[in-house]
Formats: structure tokens, C-alpha cells, sequence
């Protein structure tokens, strides 16, 4: 169990270094191109700033998009908000703000910045379909990306691909219409459109490789609360076999969720914003037997 979460950690930082690696790069194609690096500073300034105001504002959008609708009180739905205070005290983590979809797809997810500022929200469709175990593991899983700083980790990297879109856009504007010491040639050209079209790509790649990561980390630091891996695998198996896309979908947010709400059971391995459902059930089942 202990060994799982070091190696996702592990391999997050590493997808964190390549993506500073790959802003580096451009800066360094910029300013050869350009001769200034006022432009990527001015550049960076304006992503972290955006990924600053989607830190304090993520979870209120994240939260009115999905439809959410806040439970004040344990009889509104006793036996979610039982599970979710039960693993609060289990966890020593603050009682996050509880919310109920109204949407037959069997979901969850979790948003906010840290453990005092969290909310969880599980569908109609997931309440219906697991029972106590399963819906004590899917909770898990989501406290375990609050208890983990997942939003603040996938704010971070948002803003690093904004950079890496805004600079690569002015890479190919440079290597066209730019007037300097390097106006015509063609090497420098090549570059500039190279790195247009390939930086975002990769950046988006990484940014993938990070949520799938967090995902595999979530399940892990679930799996090691309840001390039942084998409850969140069944889960899991549940919601690939009853998965269905949701009402209310939007990509932006598809990466909170603890299954794919746009496309499940058919997604594309290289640009899913989760791991195979099979990959992680073998890893909890794996887990299981480390207890």
C-alpha cells in the first residue's frame, strides 16, 4: 500500500519537472527567435494569475455546472452523509460540504482547494447502485484526493498548459512576422511551427498523465482508510458495466469525476483523463493482498 502511493508520487513529480522542462524550452526558443524575454515573462505572469483565480474559484464552478445541490442535514440522505462523517473521523480530516447529483449515471467526485475549504458529491444513479461497503470505498477515493491536494496539484498544471499554449501561439507569430536579427531564417522557422504544434500536445499529455496519476493515488490512500480494497474494486467494476455518459457533461471538469462522465467503457487509453477501470481494479486487488 505505502509503496503504491510513494511510486505516484514519485511519478507526478517527475510529469511536474518535464512540464516546467517543456516551458523552459520554449522560453529558450523565444528568446532566441525574438531576442527578448519580456514576452514569455508577461507570458507566465498572465497564466499563474489565471491558475490563481481558478484556485479560489474552481470548486463553485465545478459544483454549478455538475448541478449539485448541497445536503444541510442528515436527514435529507442519511445514509451518504453517515459514510462521509464516518470517514472524516476515521481520517481526522474537517467534514467536507456534502452534495447529491440528481443524474441516473453512477458517479462521484470531489473539489476544493484543501481539507477546510472541500466538498463531495455522489449521484442519484451511484446511491442507488452500491451498497455499503462500495459506497464507503467511492467516498474514500474521494477524500483521499482531498487528503492528497489533488485541485491544488491540477490548478498548478492548468496554468502551466495556458503557458505553454499562449507561448507556443507566439512562437509561430515570431517565426512569420517578426522583425530581428533572425527575420528569414528558415531553421528558426522550422522550429518556431515544431514547437507550436508539438508543445501543446505534450503539455496536454502531461497534464492527462497527472490526473491518471492522482486517480491511482486516490484509490490507494481509499483502499488504505477502509482497509477494503476489494469494496472500491467492486465499485469500480460496477461503474464500468452500468456507466453511462451524464446529463450534464462538460469537459472541463471530466478529470474530477471517479469515472469518465463523457465516454465510459470506451475511452481512448492515450487522451483519457482516467486510468483503465481494469488497471486499477488489478492494483487494489494487488493491494489487497499487502494487508
Amino acid at each position: 500500500m505505502y509503496r503504491a502511493i510513494a511510486k505516484n508520487k514519485r511519478n507526478t513529480v517527475f510529469t511536474i519537472v518535464l512540464f516546467l522542462l517543456i516551458i523552459g524550452g520554449l522560453g529558450w526558443l523565444a528568446a532566441a527567435i525574438y531576442g527578448n524575454l519580456t514576452i514569455v515573462v508577461i507570458t507566465l505572469v498572465v497564466a499563474i494569475g489565471y491558475a490563481l483565480i481558478q484556485y479560489f474559484t474552481a470548486d463553485r464552478q465545478a459544483l454549478a455546472m455538475s448541478g449539485a445541490i448541497e445536503i444541510t442535514s442528515k436527514a435529507e440522505h442519511p445514509r451518504l452523509w453517515r459514510v462521509v462523517e464516518n470517514l472524516s473521523i476515521t481520517t481526522g480530516t474537517p467534514m467536507p460540504r456534502v452534495y447529491v447529483v440528481s443524474d441516473p449515471a453512477p458517479n462521484a467526485f470531489a473539489t476544493g482547494r484543501d481539507p477546510q475549504h472541500a466538498s463531495v458529491a455522489a449521484t442519484t444513479g451511484l446511491l442507488e447502485l452500491m451498497d455499503d461497503a462500495e459506497l464507503e470505498g467511492v467516498m474514500a477515493h474521494e477524500l483521499g484526493h482531498v487528503r492528497n491536494y489533488d485541485i491544488r496539484l491540477s490548478m498548478i498544471v492548468f496554468g502551466l498548459v495556458v503557458a505553454v499554449g499562449f507561448i507556443s501561439d507566439m512562437l509561430v507569430r515570431m517565426a512569420f512576422f517578426g522583425r530581428n536579427n533572425n527575420n528569414g531564417n528558415p531553421i528558426v522557422m522550422i522550429f518556431g511551427i515544431v514547437a507550436m504544434l508539438v508543445a501543446p500536445l505534450v503539455a496536454t499529455l502531461v497534464q492527462l498523465a497527472v490526473s491518471r496519476q492522482r486517480e491511482y493515488l486516490a484509490d490507494a490512500t481509499g483502499a488504505m482508510t477502509t482497509r477494503h480494497p476489494d469494496a472500491l474494486a467492486r465499485a469500480l467494476l460496477k461503474l464500468e458495466a452500468y456507466g453511462r455518459p451524464m446529463q450534464r457533461q462538460n469537459t472541463s471538469m471530466a478529470h474530477l469525476w471517479i469515472a469518465d462522465p463523457l465516454k465510459p467503457g470506451i475511452v481512448d487509453r492515450l487522451f483519457a483523463t482516467h486510468p483503465p477501470i481494469p488497471e486499477r481494479v488489478k492494483r487494489l486487488q494487488e493491494m489487497g493482498g499487502s494487508f
